[in-house]
């Protein structure tokens, strides 16, 4: 009896989850609607609308028009019932973002301040986020939690931040970090938040990989709907694959890896640091700039078409690089097709959709739907 019991009480979780995803994806839906589309019953359909109601994630907001018969109450989800936190840990800055059940950004703010492992730090982060929520207008009942993105190996199994460069860590567990944050805490790694953005977000469901270029690069691989970890939480470290043997000397010790010749600094440098004053003298026609991206591209384009003849899926530039491509993506895409053996067109490369505190937003986004995971 007891099996039977649970199976019941799972396929009700089941529908209602269900119901609240069709609920979240429409604008605006009726009872007969959610029925008709996701081939449920009325009384069942209209039994989990009203749970999801007492339990305030959707609000009836009047009537449709009739169709020739009673007219029907319209559903749509509260979105601002629950909120989540983003939280990016750089070297330099942390990026924070406010975002809603429909995946929103309410507000987002990046500040500097420099990683320290450190009590004083991260005592500073949390005063950093209370200020921005009380900004932000959010009542604290309403946080589900926060999402926090680092730099580094985000071992899941050892739960801890291992091997960041960027940060200066070997290890960091993630007890360490959350005690300072009054709210419940989810740990990604920063392009794998990036991806998660670009992925979770997405119309329909996508498969890619996201390469991201920023002072270090990265990569993730998404599937179906979900990140790709690898064994040991290290799928998508591709700024550590060999693009020139004997190549230019790599902060991981070797020689040659893609991090040498395509993370930011390799543009910045040229621009005093400044990633965005690179693209204009770019635009200027700046011969120096000219030179410094044409080896840039060259060698991202190496990248890009091995990635895609191992993974055979989409690649989305993303990181700070990627937040200028969109004026640059034909000249890319012209040199990863000069490059692939099956005469591909190059359209297979990607510009991310999201410019702007990308792994922030995919941290928050972790967290939303984690709660949604268990409506």
């Amino acid at each position: 009896m007891a099996k039977v019991k649970n199976t019941n009480m799972e396929v009700k979780r089941k529908n209602r989850n269900r119901i609240y995803r069709y609920v979240r994806k429409c604008k605006v839906v009726s009872n007969p609607d959610i029925a008709y589309e996701l081939k449920l019953s009325l009384p069942t359909v209209t039994q989990n609308t009203k749970e999801l109601i007492e339990m305030g994630l959707i609000v009836e907001r009047g009537e449709l028009e009739s169709t020739g018969g009673r007219k029907a109450k319209a559903l749509s989800i509260e979105e601002n019932s629950r909120l989540a936190v983003g939280l990016d840990i750089t070297r330099n800055h942390i990026g924070l973002l406010l975002t809603n059940l429909k995946g929103e950004i309410l507000n987002y703010e990046r500040i500097y301040d420099p990683f320290d492992k450190s009590e004083a730090y991260f005592h500073g982060v949390n005063t950093q986020l209370e200020e921005f929520l009380e900004k932000s207008r959010a009542e604290k009942e309403r946080i589900l939690g926060i999402g926090i993105s680092f730099p580094g190996i985000v071992d899941l199994r050892k739960e801890a931040i291992t091997n960041s460069h960027a940060l200066d860590v070997k290890t960091l567990s993630f007890r360490e970090v959350e005690r300072y944050f009054p709210y419940p805490c989810f740990f990604l790694n920063d392009a794998n938040a990036g991806a998660y953005a670009e992925g979770i977000q997405a119309e329909e469901k996508r498969c890619f990989f996201y390469l991201s270029l920023s002072n270090t690069v990265g990569g993730a691989l998404y599937s179906d709907d979900r990140l790709v970890y690898g064994d040991e939480f290290r799928c998508g470290e591709v700024g550590h694959m060999t693009i020139v043997p004997d190549g230019i000397p790599c902060y991981c010790g070797k020689a040659g890896c893609l991090d040498s010749y395509c993370s930011a600094k390799r543009l910045n440098e040229i621009a005093g640091e400044k990633l965005g004053d690179f693209f204009v003298g770019l635009e200027q026609g700046r011969q120096e700039y000219i030179g410094v991206w044409e080896r840039y591209t060259d060698y991202l384009a190496i990248a890009v078409n091995n990635l895609h003849m191992v993974f055979d899926y989409d690649i989305v530039l993303g990181g700070y690089v990627g937040s200028y491509l969109e004026d640059h993506i034909l000249e890319i895409r012209k040199k990863v097709a000069d490059r692939n053996t099956f005469s591909e067109d190059g359209r297979f490369v990607k510009v991310c959709n999201y410019k702007t505190g990308a792994a922030a937003l995919g941290a928050a986004l972790y967290v939303i739907e984690t709660f949604i995971e268990q409506i």
